[in-house]
């Protein structure tokens, strides 16, 4: 039987209790592979490993224990988002689970509707190819008037918000690389912007597959490029890096979550990336 992985985002990157609290409900009813958090994103992504058919229980049991503890209407963080689960994503590693990936989300999204009483907006193949970032523009506020204009209507749970948990995005997708990079001083928060305009898919030199926005991260005092690499057969991670070179000064690289071991063909040696760790080295680890 096909392994699948299930990568919920959530919002909550400082407190270590909730974050532990939110892994222990995921290790319980699956393999948890990876855990990265970030207090500026102010987010845990967490990677887990189950057969189809068990992925979205564990995803479920994993949100219910977020909501005891986070109010998306007090977030403060820099990563967009529109609920305290924020993207739930289920994810096959072999074209051929591609639809029990699909069937998995399906089902994950009418559980989070139905036993949480949270709107879910499909994204993705599952959804036209409606994007994240389409549904995240101006956060709950605007999601929230969106809903209530009729622009917008959720695909699975109640028509309103959660008052405390807002909203989730789930899809069934393919390996997603979560890549940020660091600029060395003195850049600013503009300059991150820009480059992540200009290197982003649709820019002046706009890479395949490349979701990009410039952020600054306060209590590291830098400014990062975070994107993620939709594909990353046609854009591998050293071309990400040499892109942003060509615009500033590349200081370290920062993995969130897990990646295919082949993404990093070409890549630079010399070049550090902080939580380097593929999803093949993780799943061997459990064989």
């Amino acid at each position: 039987m096909d392994t699948l992985l299930a990568v919920p985002n959530v919002s909550e990157g400082r407190d270590a209790g909730v974050i532990e609290s939110v892994a222990g409900a995921l290790r319980s009813h699956a393999r948890l592979l990876d855990v990265h958090s970030d207090p500026d994103h102010h987010r845990s992504v967490f990677t887990l490993a189950a057969p189809p058919g068990q992925l979205a229980e564990a995803v479920l049991r994993g949100a219910q224990q977020a909501l005891t503890s986070i109010d998306v209407t007090a977030h403060q963080g820099v990563h967009p988002r529109i609920g305290a689960i924020d993207v739930a994503p289920v994810v096959y590693l072999d074209p051929r689970a591609r639809g029990a990936a699909c069937a998995e989300a399906l089902v994950l999204a009418d559980l989070l509707g139905a036993e949480l009483g949270l709107p879910v907006f499909l994204y993705g193949a599952l959804a036209g190819g409606r994007t994240r970032a389409q549904l995240r523009r101006g956060g709950p506020g605007e999601l929230r008037r969106r809903i209530a204009a009729g622009e917008l209507a959720p695909d699975f749970g109640p028509r309103a918000l959660h008052p405390t948990g807002g909203a989730v995005l789930v899809g069934a997708r393919a390996p997603l690389i979560a890549f940020n990079v660091e600029l060395a001083a003195p850049a600013t928060l503009e300059d991150a912007t820009a480059i992540a305009a200009s290197i982003r898919e649709g820019g002046p030199h706009g890479l395949t597959g490349l979701r990009a926005i410039g952020l600054w991260l306060s209590r590291r005092g830098v400014a990062q490029v975070s994107m993620n690499v939709e594909d990353h057969a046609a854009t591998p991670l050293a071309a990400v890096v040499s892109a942003i070179s060509r615009y500033g000064t590349p200081a370290e690289a920062e993995l969130v979550g897990l990646a295919p071991r082949a993404a990093f063909d070409g890549f630079p040696a010399e070049f550090p990336v902080r939580g380097l760790r593929t999803i093949e080295d993780a799943l061997g680890a459990l064989a």
